[in-house]
């Protein structure tokens, strides 16, 4: 099972000055590339008050669909202003199965962290399996 929701601001530099047109290409980029990632789940661009942000959420059963990390990396190298946070559930990753991760998005470096406030998922989130039937 693999659970994420985040979202990104994406700008072309950290400066704050971006070029119009130079992110207007990013962000058409990016468009065709959320276009051919496009399924069930949330995965919208769209600009709000003349600056763009990518939101995202989803279940799926497994972290390579969609590839939303590698969406984040792809921000990361075309846009390095870009920052933005995903919060990942991954009970498939190894020695991680546990917890929540966080990937952070910020001056052009993506990096993972455990998300303190939601981890150990068990028992903060869930109760531990025990294997006997709920009453009911």
């Amino acid at each position: 099972m693999f659970e994420y929701h985040g979202w990104i601001t994406v700008r072309e530099n950290a400066v704050g000055d971006d070029d119009e047109a130079r992110l207007r290409q990013i962000v058409d980029g990016l468009g065709l590339q959320v276009a051919r990632m496009a399924g069930p789940y949330l995965l919208d661009l769209r600009w709000m008050n003349g600056e763009p942000f990518v939101h995202l959420g989803g279940h799926s059963n497994h972290r390579s669909s969609p590839d939303v990390v590698g969406l984040f990396e792809h921000v990361a190298a075309v846009a390095p202003g870009s920052y933005g946070l995903l919060h990942m559930r991954d009970d498939e990753y190894p020695g991680h199965e546990n917890e929540v991760s966080v990937l952070r998005l910020a001056r052009g470096v993506v990096t993972q962290h455990t998300e303190a406030l939601l981890s150990p998922c068990v028992p903060l989130l869930e109760d531990p399996f025990t294997g006997e039937a709920l009453p009911g």
